[in-house]
């Protein structure tokens, strides 16, 4: 994420504390307003969480959407 905090921060003049709560809230609004296994993914690619955690993300919200929890 460091790295789009960076290209914001040149590109749009701003603080990096500014580009960073830019982010988290484009973040925010996506995990609110896409399907939860889309939103899972754009988080962790913005935060930079490694494949397997953005996999066992989009799992556990497709197991929320048809009623089943994590099963492992």
């Amino acid at each position: 994420m460091q790295e789009l905090v960076q290209r914001i921060v040149e590109r749009a003049g701003i603080s990096e504390e500014s580009a960073t709560q830019a982010i988290d809230t484009v973040i925010a609004y996506v995990k609110e307003h896409a399907p939860a296994p889309i939103a899972a993914q754009v988080e962790s690619y913005l935060t930079g969480e490694t494949a397997a955690s953005a996999v066992g993300a989009a799992k556990g919200a497709l197991g929320s959407m048809f009623g089943k929890g994590d099963t492992e």
